[in-house]
């Protein structure tokens, strides 16, 4: 198709258009941004991480403030809202905060989760378009815990087109600029950079496993006896922590790792029907799972993530006692696998 000599010209305008959404963004930053780099900042320093969750176009920026903010040093990691209501609420930890992506403010998803992760005292900071023209605030800033309004235009392409340009833009420079000013607020020098890109990569996989684990037995990982009902050790699981990982450990009697219960057990095993829950765990657990050694390295678990695709990996000690469990998401937070598996 022959291009339209009117074709550069509009091109320029949209680019325009979305520039001048940048600089109304600019100016009106003030003590809301602040207040959020201090919610950040605080969970970056308590040792949290910073979930971001956003649908659609804004989740696909949200994977890229937080792949940013990664690589700055700050515990990161995306969330998709519906997965979200289908188990993975298990990756909020009380130290951990989120940040939750909505131009509209009222996608139903993002709001869900903002909504419970308020009731768990977890702090939501918030980007949308902030208040209509009626100063009504949109659903998900009334549940965040700071509101960053991006702004009320229209997006680059209208009228003749509505997709996400101005507003994405927008959202994705406003991102940028909280990871670039949380990590000179915490000092992240140009060296902490690069062990987190290629060229420092090795030094990164050369880490013991064990300065990585963020499930931990005592803090937040149950051990079961194999003799537990399924039930009962859902309750204990539960009890001990609600925000628990994706697999429960089974220990004997001597206190060394048996097997390993997943999620994804679980759901098998409802399926099979509701009396299988009062079956010992010990009958329907993983026997002899593939485990870590203590003294293994980042590196021999990221291999082992390559090789089996296996989510869960129990770190055991030279007793065979479990200590925790490498979770394939923290390797992803690390950016030294992706969803795929792969660096």
């Amino acid at each position: 198709m022959a291009e339209s000599p009117a074709e550069p010209a509009w091109a320029g305008d949209i680019l325009k258009r979305e520039a001048r959404a940048l600089m109304v963004l600019a100016d009106s930053l003030g003590a809301p941004f602040a207040h959020a780099l201090d919610v950040l900042g605080a969970c970056a320093d308590a040792g949290g991480s910073v979930l971001v969750s956003g649908l659609g176009k804004s989740g696909l920026v949200g994977a890229k403030i937080s792949a940013t903010m990664a690589s700055l040093g700050i515990p990161s990691h995306s969330v998709h809202p519906s997965e979200a209501a289908h188990g993975d609420l298990g990756r909020f930890r009380p130290s951990d905060a989120a940040i939750c992506l909505s131009y509209s403010g009222e996608t139903e998803e993002v709001v869900n989760l903002a909504a419970v992760l308020r009731q768990d005292g977890i702090p939501v900071v918030s980007m949308s378009r902030g208040p209509g023209p009626d100063g009504r605030p949109p659903t998900l800033d009334t549940l965040a815990s700071v509101a960053l309004p991006l702004g009320q235009f229209e997006e680059a392409g209208a009228p003749d087109f509505v997709a996400p340009t101005s507003s994405t833009t927008a959202m994705m420079a406003l991102g940028d600029a909280l990871a670039l000013c949380l990590a000179r607020r915490r000092n992240f020098t140009q060296k902490d950079f690069a062990k987190r890109h290629p060229g420092g990569s090795l030094g990164s996989t050369l880490r013991p496993v064990t300065d990585i684990l963020r499930f931990r037995v005592g803090v937040n990982v149950p051990l079961i006896d194999e003799g537990t009902s399924v039930a009962e050790a859902l309750r204990s699981a539960s009890a001990l922590t609600p925000r628990r990982p994706g697999a429960m450990l089974v220990v004997d009697d001597r206190g060394r790792l048996a097997g390993i219960f997943t999620d994804g057990d679980l759901r098998r095993l409802i399926l099979r029907g509701p009396t299988e829950l009062a079956k010992p765990i010990r009958e329907v657990m993983t026997r002899s799972p593939r485990t870590l050694p203590d003294s293994s390295t980042v590196k021999q678990a990221v291999l082992l993530v390559r090789e089996h695709r296996q989510d869960e990996l129990p770190v055991v000690d030279p007793q065979g006692r479990p200590v925790g469990i490498v979770d394939v998401q923290d390797l992803i937070t690390l950016r030294l696998v992706s969803d795929e598996g792969s660096i």
